[in-house]
């Protein structure tokens, strides 16, 4: 297996990746490994390429690029790794506004993509394509679960809020899908945003009884920094996205209490969590966090089709990749109609660890085998 980096020096994971012989199988890696959120992309990165180091082949070349989590670079970066390097296969984006300026151009010229992360609701209803599969969710579906979750734990005047961009809409359009009550009020932020005092403010004024917020990678720690210092008094729910290991410690006791939903938690029981997080911590040296379960996911994901057909017979291929074959480090795991998942969404509350530091701890299930509901919308 190898690992070639384009965007700088790179990362090399070990020795073995100085496999000597021309590959067999040819992956594009574009994700985000510089600038804001980039911590998101490193982990897909760390991730996927430890799947494939622990499975010993040698027959499987990754190229690796940055987006600066730029769509017009991530457009550039596909086309060479299409028309240059002829990749069998893409994956790594993490944001779903990148996802709609790559994804539909690589599907239609006959390159297979695999999504880590991004699962806009376009791409998995009227958009869907048979060479594109989300191995991760769809975007509302974290979302929603935490809707059904709050409304079982009776919490009746919620108020929500997302930046404004596709997975934003798409998450609070999953929370109210399945919340199905009324909430107290909808706030979009600016992408990027640092200063959310008028939002607070917002917040501080209504009669929400609660907070549902989806504000993923830096845009969290700093919500929440400037909620800690507001003196605002109310439960906060939220998704994985934005209470991640390394989000949490980065805000510190803030995140102290907040409950958010997850399709995987570092601590839950299964064989192949359990190789996926010792052997993670042993190669990086920190806990993985639900990006770098995703990365890990697609790799075993691709391993096991690589067993049954080589890309090239496309035909043989996507029905290996349908039949999702490998040992999710999420318990069950199948593609529904449109290829995005039907999963459970597990409850994490974030708490004190033996450290002093918070960390998430997996506290039961939201909701089983969620699907989303676009998956009617999609002709294939």
């Amino acid at each position: 297996m190898k690992m070639i980096s384009r965007f700088g020096l790179g990362l090399l994971l070990s020795s073995s990746v100085l496999s000597a012989h021309a590959e067999d199988v040819k992956i594009g890696m574009i994700t985000t490994l510089s600038g804001g959120g980039s911590h998101l992309g490193v982990d897909v990165r760390d991730g996927f390429m430890l799947a494939l180091e622990q499975s010993g082949r040698d027959d499987v070349e990754v190229l690796i690029q940055d987006d600066a989590n730029r769509p017009d670079l991530a457009r550039s970066l596909a086309n060479e790794f299409m028309q240059r390097d002829e990749v069998d296969i893409m994956t790594g984006i993490i944001w779903s506004n990148l996802a709609m300026a790559v994804v539909p151009s690589v599907t239609r010229q006959g390159t297979f993509y695999l999504s880590p992360n991004a699962g806009p609701s376009d791409l998995a209803g009227r958009m869907c394509h048979e060479n594109y599969f989300n191995v991760a969710y769809q975007n509302d579906n974290l979302h929603g679960a935490m809707g059904a979750y709050m409304r079982e734990e009776g919490y009746e005047r919620p108020i929500i809020m997302a930046p404004n961009y596709p997975a934003g809409t798409d998450a609070l359009a999953g929370f109210k899908h399945l919340y199905e009550g009324e909430v107290v009020g909808e706030l979009y932020t600016q992408m990027g945003q640092t200063d959310y005092a008028a939002e607070i403010a917002q917040i501080r004024d209504s009669d929400a009884d609660s907070l549902f917020f989806f504000l993923p990678g830096g845009m969290g720690i700093s919500f929440m920094k400037q909620w800690e210092s507001s003196g605002v008094d109310m439960p906060i729910f939220g998704a994985a996205f934005s209470f991640d290991e390394i989000l949490i410690k980065a805000v510190g006791s803030a995140a102290i209490g907040a409950r958010n939903t997850s399709l995987w938690a570092y601590d839950l029981e299964n064989e192949a969590n359990d190789r996926f997080v010792e052997g993670f911590q042993a190669a990086y040296d920190r806990m993985p966090t639900l990006y770098a379960a995703q990365g890990y996911d697609t790799a075993n994901l691709i391993l096991s089709a690589l067993e049954t057909a080589h890309p090239d017979d496309k035909d043989a291929f996507r029905e290996a990749l349908r039949a999702a074959d490998f040992d999710s480090v999420r318990g069950e795991f199948r593609f529904g109609p449109n290829q995005h998942p039907i999963q459970d969404i597990y409850v994490r509350e974030v708490v004190e660890g033996d450290d002093g530091e918070p960390t998430n701890r997996l506290i039961g299930v939201a909701i089983e085998d969620i699907q989303d509901v676009y998956y009617e919308q999609c002709d294939m």
